[in-house]
């Protein structure tokens, strides 16, 4: 099919805009081009019916204020229920601290929000269908009992990692994969180009983030061939970029091109718990043969064709083998959560390349915020608590619980080499003013922090030992350890453990250590505003 004949199909088809340009980018018009579409658009009429449902629940609040002896005494009596409910759960201690300063702060109005989000109102069907998605399609992925054996005897802190993981999230290890690390967005992008071409029957993407641009169009462009030629192509993007990035019929647009599309968890014109916990993963797969992971979403920032925060800063990984069946089935399994399960046979049942002999082991995860089990963060754990020389970490965020402070901690008092890469120019300046925070006491356990003066560090890595390494989406805040949908992979004695290393230390060479006398020197409107917002750091 020749380029005029195609892009009078696509005319055909659609009635927007289609720009096809000598670089082979694909741009459909966005819909929200001039400040009226988005004063009247259909976000700000959700946004408008949002704020009326909180008025209204303010108000009986108010209301309630008229009868004020009786309107004491319940309060009083609602947060202490609350707060010994909260002071006995099982969870985080500064979680539960938060929410009693919450709900002491505010007895009824706290109390009546802890027990809305404790009853779970907007996650119960989510919850139940995920459960019995993971259920059915467990049987799918098993670890190779051969290589069980192997690491059991060889690997006994690998085996011990892969027992967990089984156990509460379903995750098989593999043997003999090939990996392909990526030390910036724009190494990955020209990779999966190059993928995607060779696609023949079917390209899953699952990512936080999609926007029109270069980088987007140049993929399109390719979908929209590789649909032309009978590939399959889904494409699943959070919801959220509908309010900013992308228009509500976006996902319309992409089905007229012949790709099936949908968002995760649009938002409603309904107050709900559920907008929560938002998809936060970068997952694309190709035949079942090829996986991408990590910080990299679909927008030109990430590879630097747009300049927002300095240099961005971001890493991928490409797995080949049998482990692409972990991120297919994580694939499958979300987009399946809100229409009928279908077959996954196909989809997983296949005969895989066969690659020359690879060292080491990989081992690609979810965490899910519906399960009470945090897996990303139970990793990052395993890796600080069995370090021996050096982890090495690059994230965006550091906004710490209890529990990863205390590792973190106490792998630097027993003579590990801890060091973090953090942005020196935030994208977020509350999440900045937070990370700041905690610099003080990691640097007086022997925890090293590093300022990225470039720009902005999106990637999110694990290194240790020139043995371990995780690459995914997984920051170290709470969004990401507690609230959002996420993924990684770990590898252990894979090759490209040594080039992760070595981008750390490239990466650190371009950054300036932070000391006492920086932190003194810190503004003093950032230091307030870090210490105020603290005290809600669980639920931000």
């Amino acid at each position: 099919m020749t380029e005029e004949n195609f892009h009078e199909r696509i005319q055909d088809k659609i009635q927007d805009k289609i720009q096809l340009s000598d670089e082979n980018v694909l741009r459909l018009e966005k819909g929200k081009r001039g400040l009226l579409n988005v004063l009247f658009g259909r976000t700000t009429v959700i946004l408008l019916m949002l704020l009326i449902q909180i008025g209204m629940i303010m108000a009986v609040y108010h209301w309630l204020e008229q009868y004020v002896t009786y309107f004491y005494i319940i309060s009083i009596a609602v947060a202490l229920c609350v707060c010994l409910h909260i002071l006995n759960k099982a969870g985080d201690p500064t979680v539960k601290l938060t929410w009693m300063i919450i709900v002491m702060a505010m007895p009824v109005f706290g109390g009546a929000l802890y027990l809305w989000i404790q009853m779970d109102i907007g996650h119960r069907i989510l919850h139940r269908r995920l459960d019995q998605i993971l259920a059915s399609t467990k049987n799918y992925l098993q670890s190779d009992p051969d290589v069980l054996d192997e690491i059991r005897s060889e690997k006994p802190d690998l085996y011990e990692l892969s027992v967990y993981m089984d156990a509460f999230g379903g995750y098989p290890v593999y043997q003999g994969c090939k990996v392909k690390y990526f030390p910036q967005g724009e190494d990955k992008f020209e990779d999966l180009l190059v993928e995607l071409e060779k696609a023949r029957d079917f390209i899953f993407l699952e990512y936080f983030i999609v926007d029109e641009g270069y980088m987007w169009g140049r993929i399109l462009e390719i979908l929209s061939r590789k649909v032309q030629e009978g590939v399959e192509v889904r494409v699943m993007y959070d919801g959220t970029c509908a309010l900013y990035k992308l228009p509500y019929s976006y996902p319309k647009k992409l089905e007229a091109l012949g790709i099936r599309c949908k968002m995760f968890a649009p938002l409603r014109p309904a107050v709900s718990t559920h907008y929560n916990n938002r998809d936060h993963r970068k997952i694309l797969v190709i035949d079942g043969q090829t996986a991408y992971t990590g910080g990299v979403n679909l927008a030109d920032e990430y590879i630097n064709r747009r300049t927002l925060y300095g240099h961005w800063k971001d890493t991928a990984v490409k797995v080949q083998g049998d482990a692409v069946k972990s991120f297919t089935l994580m694939f499958l399994q979300m987009w399946n959560v809100d229409e009928k399960t279908e077959q996954y046979d196909r989809y997983l049942n296949r005969d895989f390349h066969i690659l020359p002999p690879q060292k080491g082991y990989v081992l690609p995860y979810g965490d899910s915020p519906l399960d009470n089990e945090r897996v990303g963060e139970m990793v990052y754990e395993d890796i600080l608590n069995r370090a021996e020389r050096y982890v090495h970490i690059m994230t965006p965020y550091l906004i710490l619980d209890n529990e990863m402070i205390t590792a973190l901690s106490f792998a630097a008092k027993r003579g590990v080499e801890v060091q973090i890469i953090l942005p020196h120019i935030p994208d977020k300046e509350y999440a900045f003013a937070l990370a700041k925070t905690y610099y003080r006491q990691l640097m007086a356990a022997g925890v090293e922090i590093y300022e990225y003066l470039p720009g902005f560090v999106h990637a999110k890595v694990f290194v240790s030992d020139n043995q371990k390494a995780v690459v995914g989406t997984i920051n170290l805040d709470y969004r990401s350890l507690y609230h959002h949908f996420e993924c990684g992979l770990y590898m252990q004695d894979v090759e490209e453990i040594d080039r992760i290393e070595l981008d750390f230390r490239t990466t650190r060479s371009k950054c300036k250590r932070m000391t006492v006398e920086d932190l003194k020197k810190e503004k003093p409107g950032r230091r307030l505003k870090g210490l105020l917002l603290k005290i809600f750091a669980p639920l931000m």
